[in-house]
């Protein structure tokens, strides 16, 4: 059975996504399934994040931004937050911490 990450931020427009894209590419095989949400979502992913992954070989145009309560129903193994408040009421995991990654949006 394939382990599950969530990463989190706040709009899920830039950062949580280019690390469920980063996951999935480097976990083919590797028995990993990726998930990226926010708290705030945004409308759509930042331009700028497309254009890096695409740089990296991952592809982030058909991203949509989702609510972290999209994912109540699945249990996670792993759960990455960047720059967001608790969230045990709404994510289920056996191993949540907080990366400092900067907010790429804010420059």
């Amino acid at each position: 059975m394939a382990r599950r990450a969530l990463f989190v931020c706040i709009k899920n427009s830039s950062r949580s996504p280019m690390a469920e894209a980063m996951l999935r590419k480097l976990g083919e095989g590797g028995g990993w399934e990726a998930y990226s949400a926010g708290i705030e979502p945004g409308k759509e992913v930042n331009p700028n994040a497309v254009e890096a992954m695409r740089d990296l070989g991952c592809d982030l145009s058909g991203h949509r931004p989702r609510h972290v309560s999209d994912f109540q129903h699945l249990m996670f193994d792993f759960v990455a937050k960047m720059d967001v408040p608790d969230i045990g009421d709404l994510v289920q995991a056996r191993w949540m911490e907080n990366w400092d990654v900067p907010d790429p949006a804010r420059g």
